[in-house]
Formats: C-alpha cells, sequence, structure tokens
C-alpha cells in the first residue's frame, strides 16, 4: 500500500499543484510507471473540475482525469493506476464518496491492487478512519460517516497553532484536545502546511519543505512536536523512520 497523505495542495497561490511534494510523487510515477490518474474532486464545490485536472497533468507529468469522464466512478477507480483526491469540503466529499460507492472501490484498489492514494487536505481527511477532525463546516445535513480509513489515525491538516488578536473563539489546540477528551482512546496527527506522511512498503516517513514540526494530540498527555515519523511508531503498523 501506497499513501501520500498532504496537508495541503500548494504552498501559494501561483505554485504548482502539489509542488512541493513533487520530487516523491514524480519518484514514485516513475518507479511504478504510470502514465494516467483519476481524479476524485468531490470536494471541489465551487471551483472548476477540468482546470484541476490540468494543472494535475503539468504538475505530476501524466494524464489525469476525474470521474466523471468515465462510464460510472467505479469504473473509474477500477481502472485507476494513481488515484487523487482533491482538497475542498470534506463533509460532502466523504458523503459522496458513500453515494456513488467508492468507498469499497478505493479500498480493494489501495490494498489488493496497490494501486497509490494521493490525498490533500480534505483527501487526506478521508484517508483516516473518519472525519472528526476537519476543519470544514457540514454544508450538507450529513451524518459523521465513516471514512476510508487506509491509514489509522485521525488528521487534523492545515494545523496552525499562532494565536488571532482578537479571536476569541478556541485556538485549533482546544478543539483537538476536546476531540481526545470525547475520545479519549484515539490520536490525533496534526500536519502543518507544507508536511506530508507517506506510506511505502510498510514504511511510514515525514516530510516537511519547511522542516516544521507536527504535533500528536492524545488524551491526558502533553502534545508532542515531532520531527520524524518515530513518534508515531506506537500508533500505527507500519515501520517508521
Amino acid at each position: 500500500m501506497e499513501l501520500f497523505l498532504l496537508s495541503n495542495g500548494r504552498l501559494a497561490d501561483d505554485a504548482p499543484l502539489l509542488g512541493y511534494a513533487q520530487p516523491q510523487l514524480h519518484a514514485m510515477i516513475a518507479r511504478r510507471g504510470i502514465r494516467s490518474a483519476v481524479l476524485v474532486p468531490y470536494a471541489i464545490i465551487r471551483g472548476d473540475v477540468q482546470q484541476r485536472a490540468a494543472e494535475l497533468s503539468a504538475s505530476l507529468g501524466i494524464n489525469v482525469e476525474p470521474v466523471q469522464a468515465f462510464s460510472s466512478p467505479a469504473e473509474a477507480i477500477a481502472q485507476a493506476e494513481l488515484i487523487l483526491v482533491s482538497g475542498g469540503n470534506t463533509w460532502f466529499l466523504n458523503q459522496m464518496l458513500h453515494e456513488q460507492d467508492l468507498i469499497v472501490a478505493i479500498q480493494r484498489a489501495v490494498r489488493e491492487r496497490q494501486v497509490p492514494y494521493v490525498g490533500w487536505s480534505a483527501g487526506c481527511n478521508v484517508a483516516t478512519p473518519s472525519i472528526r477532525t476537519t476543519n470544514d463546516m457540514p454544508v450538507r445535513s450529513s451524518v459523521v460517516l465513516p471514512a476510508l480509513g487506509l491509514f489509522p489515525v485521525q488528521i487534523n491538516p492545515h494545523y496552525l497553532d499562532a494565536s488571532v488578536s482578537g479571536h476569541m473563539g478556541e485556538t485549533r489546540d482546544e478543539r483537538l484536545a476536546e476531540f481526545c477528551a470525547v475520545n479519549p482512546t484515539e490520536s490525533v496527527i496534526a500536519l502543518r502546511e507544507g508536511s506530508f506522511l507517506h506510506v511505502s512498503d510498510n514504511q511510514l516517513r515525514y516530510h516537511s519543505v519547511r522542516n516544521e514540526d507536527y504535533k500528536v494530540f492524545r488524551h491526558g498527555e502533553p502534545i508532542r512536536s515531532c520531527y520524524d515519523a518515530r513518534a508515531l511508531q506506537p500508533l500505527v503498523p507500519f515501520q517508521c523512520e
């Protein structure tokens, strides 16, 4: 199983989509001889899906087609050499994965056919057991359905621990601590912008283009700042480096 779980899609408005992870993504594409990819774009509510696919084609150097270009979403996944799951609204994405019968289709593609999965922001969220640690609004009256569960620990993308002057609401740290208090047996990995987790050959690595840390939240324990994946060894079935 090969997973790329990215906090965000780009570091600046004019940067290539997935540009900060290009060295690792290009190496994976070359190693596997991948020529095309399928984009699952349901998280994109206000953007242009075809434009997103074209940006990904340019960034990755392969042909990228959205699931809408196929006879059915399930058929698209059945033919996929690489699965790309875009950022956007996590609630809408997860609901559509269920409505389009893609949960099992993607699970089987990744686990049985060893199709690589690349998800950023919302696409990163849905790769975990649930979307309960998303930052997004439930834009529909959605229930919290299970997500793909490809990665066994909850992730919070776009993590930011800076204090905003004049903001009187809860900080991200407080929100994640609340999650752990309500779910004391679960952990949360908080990924900053420009960082991602990579699972390949049963090995887990952490990458940050800014050489920044990630945080681990667990109930009753101090928040941990970590710079490599070894801190995650007790939480995952992969060899952490």
